[in-house]
């Protein structure tokens, strides 16, 4: 994949560490200097954020082991910054996702305008 300013997603197992011990979310927090919980949305978002400097990526992992990189500008990346997260990880079903692109038309768009025709479409 061609660094085009690609996002990607990526699942990875990180529930066994090689020690036998299952890794909780509380565990992988304590464990690293750049990962956070929201407590306050505990019951309805249960992850760890994890944000990672180079290549600059966020990921959220999740209790079930699986885990989704975005800012990644290629698979390359993605993989790098999963490695990055201080437990080893087995990557499982890997697949890209998403991919989101930019582009400056040079003049200004009507979202109004552009809308009309696709409510229109759907009646």
């Amino acid at each position: 994949m061609a660094d085009q300013g690609l996002e990607g997603s990526q699942q990875v197992d990180l529930q066994k560490h090689p020690s036998g011990i299952v890794l909780t979310l509380q565990c992988i927090i304590y464990a690293s200097s750049n990962g956070w919980w929201y407590t306050v949305c505990l019951q309805r978002f249960a992850a760890v954020i994890m944000r990672i400097r180079d290549p600059k990526t966020t990921a959220l992992i999740f209790a079930s082991g699986k885990m989704v990189c975005t800012g990644a500008k290629s698979e390359q990346q993605s993989k790098l910054a999963a490695r990055k997260l201080g437990f080893p990880a087995k990557f499982k079903d890997f697949k890209i996702q998403i991919i989101v692109g930019s582009c400056d038309v040079k003049f200004p768009i009507c979202w109004r305008v552009l809308h009309i025709p696709m409510v229109l479409s759907q009646v």
